[in-house]
């Protein structure tokens, strides 16, 4: 056989009776949930910001850098809303490398998937503990939500799983904001046409059930750039990209038209030090044209405690990401107070 079949996987279930979610924490995401949603919808003008670690590989780590993050929300709140990236699943473009603590709890050791869930949850328990911020992580798995459904506030689907039918479908049945990335081609239309399977209602199998959804009004696109068919980074974060976009979504039959700028990955070409520059000229587009702030609810940044990135080995520099290079500290408490006066 092609499949060697190591153990079965626990139940949503087990799991979560395992590590379950603490009752003040419950009531904490649902607040949460709903402030996010307000912002998607256009009830709340505050700007979102999704900022953290490209990969949460280490929980003490994470849980320090979103501590620190915790206090810089405060002083914002009134202008942002902070939402930590707290990413456990790693998409790889060759299928190989750290595929995230969800996988694999240390870097150096081989995969565990059952390590890996009891890890992946106690950090999302500890960190919304300690800090009082809900978060966000990518759906790389779709047969995965049931074991972070208590946990997330935001969802994001990435650019290369946007044009899978069965993410699109899964996203159909989520109660939180997610948002679908262009693909890595970049068209915006495969992108708007995720939205539109996300919003709507669906019949299909999920989980070793027959189910249906009511559809995910708070589907909305997300802008990460795009890789040319030579290679090469194209970005789509500027003033013409925007107003493109806002002309294509009056287009559809969809609610709630919204997008988050990715910052990183192709529109910085992982430059990570550009992020600073690219959010800075988001901001000044969504105060040139009210159809852009109207539009562009967000941000995405990739930050941690230490700026740039390493190799995984076994003297590693805490807080420093060991996939995509991100932001410093100092850094990202400078960008997001800029965002505050800006928005």
């Amino acid at each position: 056989m092609s499949f060697n079949y190591l153990k079965k996987m626990p139940s949503p279930e087990e799991i979560k009776e395992m590590l379950p979610v603490p009752e003040k924490v419950q009531e904490l995401k649902l607040k949460r949930d709903k402030e996010v949603a307000d912002i998607i919808t256009g009830k709340d003008d505050r700007f979102l910001c999704i900022i953290g670690p490209c990969s949460a590989d280490n929980e003490d780590a994470v849980c320090e850098y979103i501590s620190k993050l915790a206090r810089v929300a405060e002083d914002i709140k009134d202008k942002v809303l902070v939402v930590p990236r707290i990413y456990t699943n790693k998409p790889r473009t060759t299928g190989s490398g750290y595929k995230g603590i969800a996988s694999q709890p240390d870097p150096n050791e081989a995969p565990d998937m059952l390590a890996g869930l009891i890890a992946m949850r106690k950090m999302h328990i500890r960190a919304m503990t300690e800090s009082e911020l809900t978060a966000a992580d990518e759906m790389l798995y779709p047969e995965n939500w049931g074991y972070v459904d208590d946990l997330l506030s935001y969802v994001a689907i990435g650019a290369r799983s946007v044009e899978d039918q069965h993410h699109r479908l899964t996203v159909s049945g989520f109660d939180v904001a997610s948002g679908m990335k262009n693909p890595t081609s970049g068209d915006f239309s495969v992108m708007l046409n995720s939205v539109y399977a996300a919003q709507h209602p669906h019949h299909f199998t999920f989980s070793g059930y027959e189910v249906t959804t009511t559809g995910n009004p708070l589907a909305h696109t997300i802008l990460r750039g795009a890789v040319s068919k030579h290679g090469n980074s194209t970005q789509n974060y500027h003033y013409e990209d925007l107003i493109r976009l806002h002309n294509m979504y009056e287009e559809m039959d969809l609610v709630n038209p919204a997008c988050i700028i990715d910052a990183n990955h192709s529109n910085s070409n992982k430059q990570f030090k550009e992020q600073i520059r690219i959010v800075k000229e988001v901001m000044h587009n969504r105060n040139h044209s009210d159809d852009i702030k109207k539009l562009v609810k967000g941000v995405m940044i990739e930050s941690y405690l230490v700026e740039g990135c390493q190799p995984i080995s076994e003297n590693q520099t805490y807080g420093q990401s060991i996939t995509d290079p991100c932001l410093g500290w100092e850094d990202t408490r400078h960008l997001l107070y800029t965002i505050a006066e800006r928005n």
